[in-house]
Formats: C-alpha cells, structure tokens, sequence
C-alpha cells in the first residue's frame, strides 16, 4: 500500500535549483535509506516529504490521518515540557494510557465503598481492558528499555532537560520518537550523537520496525542493516534501489558499466556518421548529409544535457527543442569533448602516491608505555609492522588512539620502551580535527605554500578537490568540516608518504567521497595505521588490529573479520558488543522502577 507518494518536485532557494522534477512513492513496510552526495538536497527532500517545507513545483499525498514522526539532523528540539525530566518526557508519549491510570483509580476508590455499583464495575472492566490493549503494563518497561538503549543510565533518568547538552537532548527526542511509533518516521543522521552501543541498538530497533522508515545517513554499516531499499538522489533525479546498502552499490556498478558500454556505441556511431558527412557535404549526396548532419546535432546536443541513458526517455521538444545546426568541424569538436557517464557529476578525485617505497620493515616496538607525564594511557608488548600491513586502531573514546598516532608520528615521545622506524619512511597524518590547517588561509594560499605549484596549478589541484571557481578564496576557518576534510586529504596526497596515520578520515565525507577514498586506500602502495569509526572502512582494509582495552594494547594479526570471531575466546556477540558492530539485541539488566510513580511530568 502506498502512504505517501511525490510528482515533479522541484526546489529552489532564491537563485539556486536544488533538484527538479523528482517522483518518487513510498510503500507501508519499506526501510529507506536516502543516500546522495553533500548539497544534494536530501534534507530538502525529507522536509518536502513531511509537509514542513512547500515545494517550488510539484506535489505531494500521503495516505489520511497518516502520523509522522521526523528527527532533524540541526538541533531543532521541541518537547512536550521544557521542565521535564528524561523520563517524565518519555510519559507525555503515553497521555492517554496515564489518563486511562487516573480513572482507574478512581473507580477503585468507589469499588472500595461498602456499596459496588454493577456500573462502577463495568465502567473498570471496559477501561482495564482498553489500558491492556493500549500497552498500559509494558509501557514503563518500554521507556526503560529505550533509554537504554540510547545510553541513557538510569541515574540520569530525572535529570531535567535544560540541563542536558544539545546532543542528549537529540537522544532524548530519538527516544520519544521510538515509544511514539509513528506510521512514518524519519530520521537524519540519527547516529550522530549515539556511542557504538547506541548504535548497535538502535540497528536491531529499527532493522525490526513495523512502521515504515526513511533514513539519512553517512553509516554505510548502519545503512547496510536497516534498510531494504535505497533513494540515490541527484540535482535531476531520483532512482530506487531494492534491496540493502551492499545491494544497492551492486546494481549501481552495473548500471554504470552499461552506461560507459552505451556511450562508447554511440560515440563511435556519431563518429562515423559525422565522417559519413564530411566525406558527401559537398558531393552528390549533400542532402543526404545536411540531413544527418542535424541529427547528428540534435543527438550530440541530447547527449550533453541529459546523458546516454536518460536521452533514450526524453523527447526532442523537452529539453529545449530546436538548435542551431552545427558544422561539420563543430560536430566533431563537440562529439570529441563529451565527457563520460562516470564524469558527468564532479567526484573527489584522491591520490595518494607514495614518492618512495619504504623498506619492508617499518616499525617495531619493545614494552612501549603511551600517554603523558601526568596521565599514562596505555602500554603494548612489541609491535611488529611491515610495508603493505593494514592496521585498524580501536578502543572507547578517551583511551589514546590519537595520542598513539601522534606518537607515530613523532610529535609525541613515548613515556617508556624503545621505538623503532625503518629506513625511507615518510609519514604523513590525517588529524581528526585538522589542527594542520591553518585557519587564516586561504585555501589556495594553503596549497601553494606547501607545494611548489602555480596558482593555475594549485587550482587545478584543488579542483580534483571539488574547490572550484572562488571556493579556493574561501578562508580555511569558514569552510564547512567537509570542506576542511577534502582539503586535508588535498595537502595529505602533496607529501608522497609511504607510511599513512589516519584519524577519523571519513568524518563529515559523503557516502559517494567515502566510497572513492576507500577504494584508493585499499590500493594504496604503503602501510596504514587507522582510526575510524566507518565500520564499512574498517571491515575493508584492517589486516592487523591492534585494540586498546583495560589500559593496554593488544595486538591482533589477521583480518578484522577473524579479528572478530577469535576476540573475547571466540564470543563473536560479546567482540560484536565490544566494538560497537551489528549483533543480537543484548539482554537489558533489571532496573529498579519502584520510584516511577513518584515522577510528576508535565499536567496532562
């Protein structure tokens, strides 16, 4: 059944088109994930979608009395009372059963006289059955096991939300959401603010949800298991995909395969035809060939504005109509200038080549103690790294995965052991927080003072950047955190390292970047050290893993996979519990709720 479908829509702010003719449907039972590149419009879209936002063109219809539930990514956060606690939030979700509670016992109070009225009776016989199939005996059950979920402990359960930071309170909103179970929900980034429990969580939640889902979001592992069908959007169209994340990058490669195959047919067909037509313009045939000739025309001009696959769909008239004809020369010129399928939309185009290779040995480590004078973090037995080795750095936060890659990159010493690096190695480091950027810059200042290149050359360079036209003015600290990530990686390829120190690389890149800069790191011809939360990434690339854990460094060597079956004596729930991966849904420990009925939320 379908719940909710869109015709044509087209939105633009001011000036700027976001996207145009988008028709898309959505079917009750459907787990959408929305995934497109950054500025594409995928929150637009969600807003157009829950009648939040009018579109420029077009319409939407959803089924009647549908109920939505939409979690923003921006810090939009309406609750029912601002004075409430966590809790006493989550129970304005169950007014009406709270309602049902009220005169409930309030009928007690008069079936406890010495006169039982057969009314009375039958009034709390009808109420009591519809507070059991309203959920009334699980309903304080299900707040707990949400808050839980979320990582909410329960010593913070009655902590008032104006004393909760900007993200607990999305988590609190998350939560209300999930107890709400709307017909639809929405969620964008709805990872964002949760720690890898959280996630694993809410996973399982959503992967088992009655409802029907639409997600944003840059956790492709994420994506992988909840949703059963993709939305790729772009500037010109929406396409849907059935089936999970993996399933979708599948079909698409293929599309993309047939697209490239497609184009190369036609582009040799016109080459030949516009050789047909400089060979009899001027001879016997030359009617023959002004007549190919404006086909030919129309047909390049097709191909320029629509591309090989969407020209076969579109009619002459819809995408202008008439043209001047080209000559010959032109014909050829333009033919000859066409850019492929895989160029027509601009990627980040990375490159991460190695000036030297380094020896096979390059790194090795005896009883090294990692940390600071005042605070030691950890300690490891000996590291053995070898060229071509992979390694996946994992641990909580605040156990010392930055200090270790800071410390492999010498600008921190070790507080005991010995350190070793092998011969012709040249690091280069990927901070999380780009503190090698400076701030004051320019971008193209930034590349042209650490690289020896003009500026026609620095612009060019940073093009394969996607900094275009005045972007490469821009002032590093106006840039948005995508933004600071490309141009991190940008000055990170100009250093030709072999041996790569990567903190958190993905951060703020959008699923198509991800995609582009995993493929060149697993081609990568060096040696890796990673820190990343992208569990895609990891599952990718790890060869070795070393896991900071009770204050010390264990060291793995094998792939992440095995990795995850051997850990904890081969408890793969407990290593998928421990690394924050997708596994069953852990059992909850009892919590005492003998002071629930203390709580006073907001008068109903």
């Amino acid at each position: 059944m379908i719940i909710l479908q869109a015709k044509e829509l087209s939105q633009s702010f001011g000036a700027d088109d976001i996207f145009e003719n988008i028709t898309v449907k959505l079917t009750a039972g459907e787990r959408v994930g929305l995934v497109g590149p950054n500025g594409s419009g995928k929150t637009t879209l969600l807003l157009l979608l829950a009648g939040l936002l009018h579109p420029t063109a077009g319409e939407v219809s959803r089924m009647k009395e549908m109920s939505i539930g939409y979690l923003r990514q921006e810090a939009v956060l309406t609750f029912a009372g601002q004075e409430n606690s966590i809790f006493a939030e989550m129970l304005t979700v169950f007014s009406d059963l709270r309602k049902m509670e009220a005169e409930m016992r309030r009928l007690e109070g008069q079936m406890s006289g010495e006169e039982l009225s057969e009314e009375v009776l039958t009034a709390y016989g009808r109420i009591q059955s519809l507070y059991e199939h309203g959920g009334g005996y699980d309903y304080q059950h299900d707040i707990k096991r949400v808050l839980q979920g979320l990582g909410f402990a329960e010593s913070e359960w009655q902590t008032p939300l104006t004393q909760l930071s900007g993200g607990q309170k999305t988590r609190v909103l998350l939560g209300r959401l999930l107890l709400e179970k709307p017909d639809l929900l929405i969620l964008d980034e709805p990872t964002n603010h949760l720690d890898g429990t959280a996630v694993e969580w809410l996973e399982k939640t959503l992967h088992n949800w009655s409802g029907t889902l639409l997600i944003v979001s840059h956790d492709r592992y994420f994506l992988n298991r909840v949703v059963n069908r993709v939305w790729e959007l772009t500037p010109t169209e929406l396409k849907s995909y059935k089936g999970d994340y993996t399933a979708y990058v599948q079909q698409r490669e293929l599309e993309e395969e047939r697209e490239e195959a497609l184009f190369a047919t036609e582009k040799e067909r016109l080459t030949n035809e516009i050789a047909f037509v400089r060979k009899h313009i001027a001879g016997g045939k030359t009617d023959i060939a002004k007549g190919k000739l404006r086909r030919i025309t129309r047909d390049i001009v097709l191909l320029e504005e629509v591309g090989v696959m969407d020209r076969q769909g579109k009619s002459w008239l819809e995408i202008g109509g008439r043209v001047r004809t080209f000559s010959v020369n032109e014909a050829a010129q333009r033919l000859q200038a066409l850019a492929g399928p895989a160029n027509r939309t601009p990627k980040l185009k990375i490159k991460l080549k190695p000036e030297q290779k380094s020896g096979r040995f390059v790194l090795r480590s005896k009883k090294l103690q990692i940390g600071y004078p005042d605070h030691p973090l950890f300690t490891t037995d000996k590291i053995d790294l070898e060229r071509h080795d992979r390694v996946a750095l994992i641990g909580p936060n605040g156990s010392g995965k930055s200090t270790m890659l800071r410390t492999l990159m010498g600008e921190i010493s070790p507080l005991r052991g010995s350190l070793r690096f092998g011969d012709e190695l040249i690091r280069g480091y990927f901070a999380q927080g780009h503190e090698q950027l400076d701030m004051q810059r320019q971008v193209l200042d930034e590349v042209i003072a650490r690289a020896a290149l003009s500026e026609t050359d620095a612009r060019s360079y940073l093009a394969q950047y996607l900094f275009r036209g005045d972007d490469v003015f821009k002032r590093v600290s106006d840039l948005s955190g995508g933004e600071r990530g490309r141009l991190a990686l940008a000055l990170l390829a100009l250093e030709g390292a072999n041996f790569l120190l990567l903190d958190e690389p993905t951060n703020h890149l959008d699923i198509p970047s991800q995609e582009i800069l995993q493929d060149v790191l697993e081609q990568f011809d060096g040696t890796i050290v990673l820190v990343s939360h992208d569990r895609y990434l990891v599952d990718r690339l790890a060869t070795q893993v070393w896991e900071l854990r009770d204050n010390h460094m264990h060291i793995f060597y094998g792939p992440y996979q095995n990795f995850l079956a051997r850990l904890e004596g081969g408890d793969v729930k407990g290593a998928y519990a421990k690394l924050a991966l997708p596994t069953a849904e852990k059992e909850i420990e009892p919590v005492d709720l003998s002071w629930v009925q203390d709580v006073k939320p907001t008068p109903i």
